[in-house]
């Protein structure tokens, strides 16, 4: 075989075995795209949107190292209630989670809140909670939330709220830029009632407030349909000088759970603004007919006096200092101080 020949057999060869390895190669597939989380500014600040999804999600919450003192000083363990303590001074911890869900819908903004709590009075004592879930569209909110009587004035010395003020509730709200009017069913199965006495648990509420200038105000009443007893509160706030000036009043017909803390109280406080970061706000209280007697069916024949002051302060951003000192006598017994210093981390 000459040379050429040999030349030409071996190209040939090369070529076929090319297109065979040609016919049998694996091409990658192309890499499928990555979604990053995108910002939602729809619904304000710190919205973000679920991957795949148009819903917009926000997490919150806040650490909350507390120091309480007073006699037989006591923890909150969320929701209300407390754990025992004989000594005069007692430190607990919190920690709460916050998750905002929305979404639009043709009935505008559909919203979802779940808020996960955990109260440490130590290392062996610690109660986690649901501190609400409940679902919010047009003005309608359904499930378990704080109503209108966990609203007070800003300081920490006003005494004019229920005794428990998270239920399991339907809503309706209506709302405009500077005023709202709402109704609710409110299931009153952990709230005061008289001796002996525990039956369909569901009270009505009513609240409506706004905003006019320099004033906002606010009026909330309910009835408890067991104890067959109501309350109502009104309160505002208007801008004087270099503060606020805070006003407060409530009535009960007689204990139930809406106010069972006396038969009617009036409130004056006054939030003075002393720098950007400081905040300083005296206030008094007093009380007609304070305390319940006879299985919380009256109100005793006792008047009480409060005096307190409450300082604000804000060391750097999103982080905050608390302490408030209360005074509180009453006729029938002797004078009590309480109070307490709060560390708090917002998120």
């Amino acid at each position: 075989m000459t040379i050429r020949m040999m030349l030409i057999s071996s190209a040939a060869a090369l070529a076929a075995v090319s297109g065979a390895q040609a016919a049998d190669a694996i091409v990658a597939a192309e890499p499928e795209a990555v979604e990053y989380v995108r910002v939602c500014d729809a619904y304000g600040t710190g919205y973000f949107y679920i991957p795949g999804t148009e819903t917009c999600l926000k997490i919150s919450g806040y650490i909350r190292t507390q120091v309480n003192a007073g006699p037989n000083a006591s923890a909150t363990t969320g929701n209300g209630s407390t754990v025992a303590n004989n000594s005069d001074w007692d430190m607990y911890t919190r920690g709460q989670v916050q998750f905002t869900a929305k979404s639009d819908t043709e009935y505008g903004p559909l919203t979802g809140v779940i808020v996960l709590q955990t109260n440490a009075d130590n290392a062996s004592s610690q109660a986690a909670v649901l501190d609400s879930a409940y679902i919010d569209i047009a003005g309608i909110r359904a499930g378990l939330f704080y109503s209108w009587w966990d609203d007070g004035l800003s300081g920490e010395t006003d005494d004019i709220g229920s005794k428990v003020t998270l239920h399991n509730s339907f809503r309706y709200q209506y709302e405009a830029d500077s005023f709202y009017a709402g109704i609710s069913a409110d299931e009153l199965e952990d709230g005061v009632f008289k001796t002996g006495e525990n039956g369909n648990n569901i009270g009505i509420a009513v609240g409506l407030g706004g905003k006019a200038g320099i004033f906002t105000y606010q009026i909330t009443a309910g009835y408890d349909t067991d104890n067959e007893e109501g309350a109502v509160r009104a309160m505002g706030t208007v801008a004087i000088g270099p503060g606020t000036l805070g006003l407060a009043g409530v009535y009960s017909s007689n204990p139930n759970s809406y106010y069972s803390k006396s038969e009617w109280a009036i409130v004056a406080e006054y939030a003075v603004k002393a720098t950007d970061k400081l905040k300083i706000t005296p206030a008094v209280q007093y009380y007609g007919n304070y305390g319940a007697i006879n299985g919380n069916t009256d109100f005793a024949n006792v008047d009480a006096w409060k005096y307190g002051v409450t300082v604000d302060y804000q060391i750097v951003d999103n982080l905050y200092a608390k302490a408030t000192v209360n005074y509180l006598d009453a006729d029938n017994a002797d004078g009590v101080t309480t109070g307490f210093f709060r560390l708090q981390r917002a998120f």
